[in-house]
């Protein structure tokens, strides 16, 4: 059985689960017991004082702290300011730049006189990036690009080739 705790109406179908009259979950009754056996209220000590008239008072002569900026800290200046330099990834970018380009314009023979510069110019990327790792910096796009060079250079020697045979 169950029973709506707002309408206090008992219900004997378990499918249900809102009371049918005001849309109230319904409370499962336990076995042999029913809607008015509820347990009697329960009243609690008398309310807790928050602000008891011992404590200290706060003189209300006293107008509340203003707020003051907070003045900026310096900094110890003695060895003056750093710079992090950033690495130079310039001959990495172009090795990739020339590698796209190559690939989009594979059917001009573009991996010819794209690919192969790519695949140069990557290749001096990669060497100064392994060489001197605090200057240079772009290893992934040298890689990238000599990739890229190598296929479209190598796509177009066969494309080529294909046109010179089929002549």
């Amino acid at each position: 059985m169950k029973h709506c705790p707002r309408c206090q109406k008992t219900y004997e179908d378990p499918a249900l689960n809102f009371c049918l009259d005001d849309g109230e979950l319904l409370m499962v009754l336990a076995p042999g017991r029913y809607a008015d056996d509820s347990p009697p209220t329960v009243i609690l000590d008398q309310a807790r004082v928050t602000n008891p008239a011992s404590w200290p008072q706060q003189p209300s002569s006293q107008p509340p702290a203003r707020y003051q900026n907070p003045q900026p800290a310096y900094q110890n200046q003695q060895f003056g300011q750093t710079y992090v330099a950033a690495k130079d990834q310039t001959l990495p970018t172009i090795s990739l730049i020339l590698g796209i380009c190559s690939m989009l314009l594979i059917c001009c023979y573009g991996g010819i006189w794209l690919g192969l510069p790519a695949a140069i110019v990557g290749f001096i990327g990669l060497r100064n990036a392994d060489s001197d790792t605090s200057r240079y910096g772009g290893r992934g796009l040298a890689i990238g690009g000599m990739v890229l060079g190598t296929i479209t250079f190598l796509a177009s020697l066969i494309f080529a080739l294909i046109a010179i045979v089929a002549n």
